[in-house]
C-alpha cells in the first residue's frame, strides 16, 4: 500500500464522502481539518493523522490506519481508518434529531402541520358566514 495519499481521494475511499468531488469541496470550504488546520483536497495525509470532518451538527473525527486511494467495500473500512470522533458530538446528533427543526426560527419560513392546523382553527369559525357574501350583493 501507498505510504501516502491525497487527503480527497482517501476521504472518498474510506467512504466518508460519496463522490471525490463532494470531498474536494468540503476540503476548499474549510469542512477538513488536520491538527487544527484546514486542508487543500491535494494535502497528503500519512497513517497515524487525525482527520476532523465538519458535517453540521457534528464534528467526526478518524484516525489514518492505511492511506488508500482506490474504494474499498464496506467491510474492509475498519483497516482503513479508526473512528475517534468524541461521544458528545454523537449526543449533540441525538438532540438535534429528537428537537426537530433545529435551525428554523419559530415563526419564520412555512408553517409545520401543527401551526397550519392551529392557524385553521384561529381562522375557520370567524368566515362561516362569509361563503356566499357576494351572492347578496345584486340590487
Amino acid at each position: 500500500m501507498a505510504s501516502e495519499a491525497r487527503i480527497d481521494k482517501w476521504l472518498w475511499a474510506a467512504r466518508i464522502f460519496k463522490t471525490r468531488s463532494i470531498a474536494a469541496d468540503a476540503c476548499k470550504n474549510g469542512r477538513v481539518t488536520i491538527g487544527g488546520a484546514n486542508v487543500k483536497p491535494s494535502h497528503m495525509i500519512k497513517a497515524g493523522e487525525t482527520v476532523s470532518v465538519r458535517k453540521p451538527p457534528i464534528t467526526y473525527s478518524f484516525k489514518v490506519l492505511q492511506p488508500i486511494e482506490q474504494r474499498v467495500g464496506a467491510k474492509l473500512l475498519p483497516q482503513i481508518y479508526e473512528n475517534v470522533t468524541a461521544p458528545e458530538q454523537y449526543e449533540l446528533l441525538e438532540m438535534t434529531r429528537i428537537s426537530g427543526f433545529v435551525n428554523r426560527a419559530r415563526g419564520t419560513g412555512r408553517p409545520t402541520k401543527k401551526e397550519r392546523r392551529s392557524l385553521d382553527a384561529f381562522i375557520g369559525p370567524s368566515l362561516e358566514g362569509f361563503d356566499d357574501w357576494d351572492a347578496d350583493d345584486e340590487d
